[in-house]
């Protein structure tokens, strides 16, 4: 049972298309009218046709952007002599109104300035002119006197306005300050008042609790019943009943005082060594946190050489591991492994092009870096 299965059957007709492609490709290779030493000729004019539609494109554009560059020069040129002529039009005018309308002789200071005027002025009126020269003030001497007691007039003006308001400024400051006493007094007199006040009440009490002592000692001396029925129904009326702390000495409101002084300042010098402790420790943090940061770009910067380093190493056993090829070193007995197909014509020629043009560019230009990257790309 001959059974073919869906993918044998793509993979039979691949094959077959490969081998259809490989004998095109053979006839064409092997072909000497169609074959210039391996160079497909065919792709080659495409990309020569593809270059010159480019340049003529590119040449296309460069002369439209040329020609838009000449038309706009020409468009400014044509702008620009037309403001130069508008503005010597202008000029021109400008020139022409002032000869024609602004003369010397149409000023109003023309007749201060007349050269001629003494042969415009008549005899009647040479006879009226002051004698002296012309523009002098024969007044001169009368009028600074006036202006001077003028001035001498306000200046004393001046000196009385200003002494009436010092006066008047003095009369407020002794009004207030009456104002102010009077106040002080009614308020001394008030205070007096209260205090004669409190004294009488305090005299009268006194005066009230030495009689009440009075009457309690009469009372007792004479075995009064009611007088113990009194004390008992009265609380704390007997001295001996009163079981209040006595009252504080000013000695022991001192002490008590200085007491509270050294409690606050030592809460607050338990306050500033406290603040003084998370001071040290912050810097102390800060400090090993630079440290730590230093330490840790010291070991970034050791760990990058290291890779470095192991990349170096890595690129070198690359370098030496590659075939003698892209390296360079090829003899005759590499070119006998190509004919198996019809690839072989091709990889001979580009072999031994590019081996002789890697030795050339080696004479030449000598060994380097930038050379051997050369190398690798041709």
């Amino acid at each position: 049972m001959n059974v073919e299965l869906s993918s044998e059957r793509e993979a039979r007709l691949s094959l077959e298309r490969r081998r259809h492609r490989e004998a095109e490709r053979r006839l064409r290779v092997f072909d000497d009218k169609l074959r210039t030493m391996g160079v497909d000729t065919e792709v080659l004019d495409a990309q020569v046709q593809e270059k010159k539609r480019q340049e003529g494109k590119a040449k296309q554009e460069q002369a439209a952007f040329d020609a838009d560059v000449l038309h706009q020069s020409k468009a400014a040129a044509v702008l620009q002599n037309r403001q130069t002529k508008q503005k010597l039009a202008l000029q021109k005018a400008l020139e022409t109104f002032r000869s024609q309308n602004q003369q010397p002789q149409t000023r109003r200071e023309f007749d201060l300035n007349d050269p001629d005027s003494w042969k415009k002025t008549d005899q009647s009126d040479a006879q009226m002119i002051l004698p002296g020269l012309v523009g002098e003030d024969p007044t001169k001497s009368s009028r600074e006197q006036r202006q001077k007691e003028q001035l001498r007039e306000w200046l004393i003006q001046q000196q009385a306005e200003l002494d009436a308001s010092r006066s008047q400024q003095e009369e407020e400051e002794q009004r207030h300050n009456r104002s102010r006493e009077e106040t002080l007094n009614r308020a001394g007199e008030h205070l007096h008042l209260q205090a004669e006040r409190r004294k009488e009440a305090a005299v009268a009490t006194q005066n009230y609790n030495l009689a009440m002592i009075e009457e309690k000692h009469r009372r007792k001396q004479q075995n009064d019943p009611d007088y113990d029925q009194e004390t008992a129904a009265v609380p704390g009326f007997s001295p001996s009943a009163d079981v209040r702390p006595p009252p504080e000495t000013v000695q022991q409101v001192i002490q008590f005082q200085k007491y509270q002084i050294q409690e606050k300042k030592r809460i607050e010098m338990e306050k500033k060594q406290e603040d003084e402790r998370h001071e040290r420790v912050r810097l102390d943090s800060a400090r090993a946190a630079l440290l730590m940061e230093r330490r840790q770009a010291r070991l970034g910067k050791q760990l990058r050489q290291q890779l470095d380093s192991a990349n170096g190493q890595l690129a070198q056993t690359h370098k030496q591991q590659k075939p003698d090829i892209e390296r360079g070193q090829i003899d005759e007995s590499f070119f006998l492994k190509f004919n198996t197909c019809s690839r072989s014509v091709e990889l001979i020629i580009l072999a031994r092009s590019s081996s002789s043009r890697i030795h050339v560019e080696q004479r030449g230009s000598g060994s380097g870096p930038r050379d051997e990257k050369r190398n690798r790309m041709d």
